[in-house]
């Protein structure tokens, strides 16, 4: 694939092409091909300035998350009341330790460790997302800084088998099992137990007697 465009006129459709091709990555779920690859490609096969490749693939990941993240709090409307009730406890519990959780994100979105099952967790707790796209977004642009100014080590592994592997070795698809699982766990365990309710379902029932 030659992403090289001669004339500067081109520059937009390279960064329209690199964001689309981010964004739609980072909306998958699971088993989506690893970004920072795309970063590489980009870094090695285009005139585009490094930074201007990190920027541009740090803000389209981001937006790819944060929609799926909105997806998955679309979805959970339609969850049993017990689950919701369950999922407001563990949004209570993140509300009060919010610089923890916040400061894991930004830890955790340097690490290469896939993030969309979290986002769908983000997303069906009802934990504000806005926060952790912008933990997730630094991350990204520190991660992606990295992989980009080291395209040209990575590039001795053919990227082709990069994108490959990430799809079907072993270890990669256990790992995007086991966090799969943990998605299914989150709306299996009973938070309220482990937390005690959420402050308005408390509220709520305080009424009911009243």
């Amino acid at each position: 694939m030659d992403l090289t465009f001669g004339a500067a006129s081109g520059s937009v459709t390279q960064f329209l092409i690199l964001f689309g091709v981010v964004y739609a990555i980072n909306l998958m779920p699971a088993f989506g091909p690893p970004t920072w690859s795309v970063i590489v490609l980009y870094g090695l096969n285009t005139a585009m300035p490094l930074p201007a490749i990190v920027l541009v693939g740090a803000l389209a990941a981001a937006s790819g998350r944060f929609t799926l993240a909105h997806g998955f709090r679309w979805l959970a409307r339609w969850v049993p009341e017990k689950t919701k009730r369950s999922l407001a406890a563990l949004r209570a519990e993140f509300e009060r330790k919010k610089g923890r959780g916040i400061a894991g994100l930004a830890l955790f979105a340097i690490s290469p460790v896939p993030s969309a099952q979290l986002f769908a967790a983000v997303g069906l707790a009802g934990i504000p997302i806005a926060a952790f796209t912008a933990a997730f977004f630094s991350g990204r642009l520190v991660s992606y800084s990295i992989y980009a100014g080291s395209a040209e080590l990575i590039a001795q592994t053919t990227l082709g088998d990069v994108f490959r592997d990430s799809l079907s070795s072993p270890w990669g698809i256990a790992l995007q099992v086991i966090l799969l699982i943990g998605l299914v766990l989150l709306l299996r365990i009973d938070w309220v137990k482990l937390f005690g309710p959420a402050p308005e379902d408390v509220e709520d029932a305080e009424d009911d007697r009243d």
